[in-house]
Formats: C-alpha cells, sequence, structure tokens
C-alpha cells in the first residue's frame, strides 16, 4: 500500500505571517493537531503541531497578562527542518519514520508542492485495516522454520477448510533466530477444528492454546 491511499488531501494551512491565535483557531475550528506553514505556491515553509502552540502560549491562568504572545507569526515557532513524504512511498516506509524519529505526522509532497498528509491516527486505522482487527475472525500464531514453502503448506490446512484469511503478519522469534511466528487472522469465530488440522499437519500453534491440545 503507498501513501497515495491514505493520505488526507484537504490540508488545513497557514502562511508563516500568520499568528499564533489564527492557528489556534483553525485547529479548534478543524480539530486537527498539525498545520502545515506554505508560502504562495504551496512550498513546504515549515510545520506547526499542538505542542508546538502549547509552549508558545501563556497559561489559561495567565493569558490576559501576555496577549502580544498570540500575535507572534508562526515563523517564529514553526519546525522549519520537516521530514516529509511523497505519494509513491510505502506505508510501511512512512511508519517507519514516525518510529525512528518520534513524530506525529508526515506532510506530503510532490513536484515541491503540499499535497496532502499523514498522521500517526492514518496509520493507526491502516494497521487496523491490514492486519483485519477491525473485522470479526479469530487469531491464530504458528512458530515455523525459516524455510521457503511453509507458508503455503499453512494455507493449504486453511484452504481445506474453506476458511477465508483475513491477513497474514510475519515476526521473527526473539528466543530461536532460525524461526519466525506467523500471525494469521482468520474468518472463524471457532477455530478449534482448523487448530486441529494444523497440529496434526505438524505445526506448532502458539496461540490459542486451547484445553487439552498440546503443542
Amino acid at each position: 500500500m503507498i501513501i497515495e491511499e491514505i493520505m488526507k488531501t484537504d490540508v488545513a494551512v497557514l502562511f508563516p505571517t500568520d499568528t499564533i491565535a489564527d492557528a489556534i483557531h483553525l485547529m479548534d475550528a478543524r480539530k486537527i493537531r498539525h498545520i502545515p506553514i506554505i508560502d504562495q505556491n504551496r512550498h513546504l515553509q515549515g510545520l506547526v503541531t499542538v505542542t508546538q502552540i502549547r509552549e508558545a502560549t501563556p497559561s489559561i491562568f495567565h493569558a490576559n497578562e501576555h496577549p502580544e504572545d498570540l500575535k507572534k507569526p508562526l515563523e517564529a515557532i514553526m519546525k522549519k527542518n520537516v521530514i516529509t513524504g511523497h505519494p509513491l512511498d510505502f506505508v510501511e516506509e512512512a511508519a517507519g519514520l514516525f518510529y525512528d524519529h518520534k513524530i506525529s505526522c508526515i506532510p506530503i509532497i510532490n513536484d515541491q508542492k503540499l499535497i496532502g498528509i499523514v498522521t500517526e491516527t492514518d496509520l493507526l486505522r491502516t494497521m487496523v485495516e491490514l492486519t483485519g482487527a477491525h473485522q470479526p475472525g479469530s487469531q491464530i500464531e504458528i512458530k515455523v522454520p525459516n524455510l521457503s514453502g511453509v507458508l503455503n503448506d499453512i494455507t493449504a490446512v486453511i484452504k481445506h477448510r474453506h476458511a477465508n484469511i483475513l491477513s497474514v503478519l510475519v515476526y521473527p522469534d526473539k528466543k530461536d533466530e532460525h524461526s519466525k511466528i506467523l500471525v494469521l487472522r482468520v474468518q472463524t469465530m471457532n477455530p478449534n477444528v482448523l487448530i486441529q488440522d494444523l497440529k496434526q499437519a505438524g505445526h506448532q500453534v502458539l496461540w490459542p492454546n486451547l484445553p487439552g491440545m498440546s503443542l
């Protein structure tokens, strides 16, 4: 999946000369936490987040003492070295940027112009959809050797039971470098028979570990 498929294109923006008060009003009106700052040609100049706004504005208990703070231009507080993405970047690559740099959004640029934005909420929603966690079903975790053809063997067992696979995730087994963990979400609310079939075929089912069914 690429960024273009999940990014928001109706991006709320402001200019460097707009004020902190303008940003507060826009965030409140649009219920957002990030505002890309652009110039007249939609070239990205910076980024303002709700955290920067909070750091730059007085406490609510002293708001009347420093009204001039709300009149400061956004160029005075905006982050200028902004990590950006391209609409054809892969979603997992963007997720890596969020993780590595501890950021909460990525403006999306094409032909040097702002065309969209991806937030951590967009990524979370996408991960839920990709894993099928929002659909009724059962999760099965299987420890497998790190060999080619293993996934095909497992899906053959599931196909025999006419079960529909909603998603497949693979992650390394931290206790065994020669193995991996397959996490399958299957469209069935009662996976007992399927789990029994997998075990009879010689596969090591880690979850669910049903009573009376040894690994």
